[in-house]
């Protein structure tokens, strides 16, 4: 089939890019993303859409999605892999193959039309075909699978499987931008057919959005060559084309160096990578594009009403109904009402060592003050999903599941996914986010929050740095000495952030009123400014595109 692009793009967007990602969160019925790197991606090709940007999206259609978070019979974290069925996808008349290990794998294409959800227009590949065997059809079944090799095989999928179709369907794109390194295998199809490295190097252009060393995959060459990661190309002539770190497969390095352009996903994290990787030879320029999210997607229009006409009492009464939403929910989950007149904090995102979900409730005795104010009341809500195999974070999660059941104002939501996510952030009045600095690369749940008029209680990491003004737009924990150990880092941002909440937030929502709005009005206007995705998509071209 001839691919035919759905709509007219306009004057500014007109070079065609395809987007790889290897997960999209675009809506809440289509459960093929896991955290930020999906949610980022989903409102990209929200704007993509509303911009008409001349982009397609890639991915892959996961059988079983992530997870669905579900609880054991004690409210403990439980893992549910639930099949899913999509009547909205459509099902190409494409025959795809790819090569894994040596055996031929057949490849579904679905279609995402633009209309369905006001999305770019994205293709979805799948392995679950009647002609593969189950091993190969394991390819699709779970985002991030635990097991390498069949992670490895959702690359080559995503990389040679998505250029292999760009090719199915005539449709020839001037760039390739990888969403991380997980389609990196399409740069060694590009390699195949132009045979010429600096060719390849025209065609893409990379987003990296891992500050931390240890977060940047490393593979044994020889394993990458056997599964066929390098599209049949020799150990030999890789090491040649990008170069190996202590006889390693850096995924990240080798798509710094195979790109003509990368960019960084906050300015912080843009000196962050520079000085992780300024080091190695060969690498393309990083420049600063940072994240954003689509503002029409995740604004309650009221709430936006109430700003635009800067009235103070529409935005109370609509905060508390939205607060009311969410509260049906903590109710139906937990069996706790909460009161839509209490202040109440939502710690929700994914569930990271580095997050620390658990890092207001470790001095327990403050802890109890802050919830057993008379005066000043505070509701606490936590919602995220920790990677299933991640025992840390399942164990965080756990114990602040058993730790908040004797509070009638705090607990714990499952199901974090998109349709919770919006919930919480309409429904907060503040939005706490406390990673260890500087291991935040961006971070844009509080974006959103901030779009729907919940203040932002922040570290100092990511976007924050770009945004938050302490007592003016929201509150920021003053910065720590990352060369501390991380137990005393711990301990002076838990002091920063009780002292903040007792002596600043709380009391400010209760005795200043004006002030607490006028901080929102601050908070939602500069949140417009800048942190819209239509803003980060102009510059993905401005800046990445049309270098």
């Amino acid at each position: 089939m001839k691919f035919k692009f759905p709509y007219k793009a306009a004057e500014a967007y007109q070079k065609p890019v395809a987007y790889f990602s290897m997960e999209f969160a675009i809506d809440q019925p289509l459960k093929i993303y896991s955290g930020g790197l999906g949610f980022l991606a989903g409102s990209h090709m929200r704007s993509v859409y509303d911009l008409k940007q001349n982009v397609v999206g890639i991915g892959i259609l996961w059988k079983y999605g992530y997870y669905d978070q579900v609880r054991k019979h004690n409210n403990e974290l439980d893992v549910l892999w639930q099949e899913r069925h999509y009547n909205f996808l459509e099902e190409l008349d494409i025959h795809l193959e790819i090569s894994v290990d040596n055996h031929p794998v057949k490849v579904k294409v679905f279609y995402l039309d633009p209309k369905v959800f006001g999305t770019a227009p994205i293709f979805l590949l799948s392995t679950d075909h009647p002609d593969n065997d189950y091993l190969a059809q394991t390819i699709t079944h779970k985002l991030y699978d635990n097991n390498l090799s069949t992670r490895i095989a959702q690359y080559i999928l995503l990389g040679i499987g998505g250029a292999k179709l760009l090719e199915a369907i005539g449709h020839d794109v001037d760039l390739y931008h990888f969403n991380e390194a997980h389609a990196l295998p399409a740069a060694f199809r590009l390699m195949e057919k132009y045979g010429d490295i600096e060719k390849v190097k025209e065609k893409l252009v990379f987003t990296t959005h891992t500050p931390v060393k240890a977060g940047n995959e490393v593979n044994d060459p020889y394993f990458l060559h056997k599964l066929g990661y390098f599209n049949g190309f020799s150990i030999q002539e890789m090491e040649e084309m990008v170069g190996f770190e202590n006889g390693m497969f850096n995924h990240t390095l080798a798509a710094l160096r195979l790109s003509k352009i990368a960019n960084a996903v906050s300015k912080k994290h843009q000196q962050v990578s520079k000085e992780m990787w300024g080091g190695f030879k060969n690498i393309c320029d990083i420049i600063p594009i940072t994240n954003a999210q689509n503002k029409g997607y995740w604004t309650d229009k009221e709430i936006q009403a109430s700003y635009d006409k800067k009235s103070d009492k529409k935005f109370v009464a609509r905060k508390k109904e939205l607060k009311k939403q969410l509260f049906e929910l903590v109710a139906d989950q937990t069996g706790k009402i909460f009161d839509s007149n209490v202040l109440t904090i939502v710690w929700a995102r994914r569930f990271a060592e580095y997050k620390r979900a658990d890092l207001i409730a470790r001095d327990v005795e403050r802890f109890e003050k802050l919830l057993n104010n008379k005066d000043f009341p505070v509701q606490i809500i936590w919602a995220g999903k920790p990677y299933p195999l991640d025992h840390n974070a399942v164990s965080t999660f756990n114990w602040l599941v058993h730790f908040t059941r004797k509070y009638h104002n705090a607990t714990v939501l499952t199901g974090y996914e998109l349709g919770l996510s919006a919930v919480m952030k309409k429904g907060s009045d503040v939005w706490l986010n406390n990673p260890r600095i500087p291991l935040e690369a961006s971070g844009t749940s509080g974006m959103t929050a901030a779009m729907n008029g919940s203040l932002n209680f922040s570290t100092n990491d990511g976007w924050i740095l770009e945004f938050g003004e302490h007592l003016v737009n929201g509150f920021v924990i003053p910065e720590v000495d990352t060369t501390l150990p991380e137990g005393e880092q711990d301990q002076q941002d838990a002091d920063h952030m009780m002292r903040i909440l007792e002596d600043e937030l709380v009391p400010m929502y209760y005795t200043d009123h004006a002030k607490w709005v006028e901080m929102n009005w601050k908070s939602m206007a500069d949140v417009d400014k800048y942190f819209k995705a239509s803003r980060m998509a102009d510059e993905y071209y401005a800046k990445l595109y049309n270098h």
